[in-house]
C-alpha cells in the first residue's frame, strides 16, 4: 500500500467481508467498526509526529478479530538509525497500550528510497548524543 500525501489521513483497511470463523465470528459490525475509528484515530496521532522529520506511517494490513496490525515507516525513515526504535518504542507501545484488542504489532521501514533521497526528507529532529 503506498503512503497518503502529507497531511491526509492514510486509509485504515476495511475489515474483511470474508465468511467470518473462530474470534471474527464473535466481533459484531459495530465492534469492528469502532475498532477500526479507534485505530484510524490513533495512526493519524502518531502519523503527524512521523511527518515532522520527513518520513509517513502507514497501516499495511489488519486483523481486526486477532489484534494484528502490519504498518509501514516510509520516507526518510528508511535512512533513520532510530527507525527500528520508533517502530517498537513508540507505534508498538502506543497501540498496544491504547487499544486493548491490539495483541501484536509488526512492522516494516522501506528502503526503497536511495538512502541520500531518503535523508534528504528528514529534518535532523534526532542528534545523537555522544559522551
Amino acid at each position: 500500500m503506498e503512503g497518503s500525501p502529507r497531511g491526509e489521513a492514510a486509509p485504515v483497511p476495511e475489515p474483511s467481508d470474508a465468511p467470518a470463523s473462530g474470534a471474527a465470528a464473535d466481533l459484531s459490525p459495530e465492534e469492528l467498526g469502532r475498532r477500526r475509528a479507534a485505530l484510524t484515530e490513533l495512526m493519524d496521532l502518531m502519523r503527524e509526529a512521523v511527518q515532522q522529520d520527513g518520513g509517513d506511517l502507514v497501516v499495511t494490513d489488519v486483523d481486526y478479530a486477532a489484534g494484528i496490525v502490519d504498518v509501514e515507516l516510509q520516507g526518510a525513515c528508511g535512512s533513520c538509525a532510530i527507525s527500528s526504535m520508533t517502530l517498537r518504542s513508540g507505534v508498538e507501545r502506543m497501540l498496544k497500550e491504547r487499544l486493548v484488542w491490539v495483541r501484536e504489532v509488526r512492522g516494516e521501514v522501506d528502503e526503497s528510497l536511495d538512502y541520500t533521497e531518503s535523508a534528504s526528507l528528514g529534518r535532523g529532529a534526532y542528534v545523537p548524543k555522544y559522551y
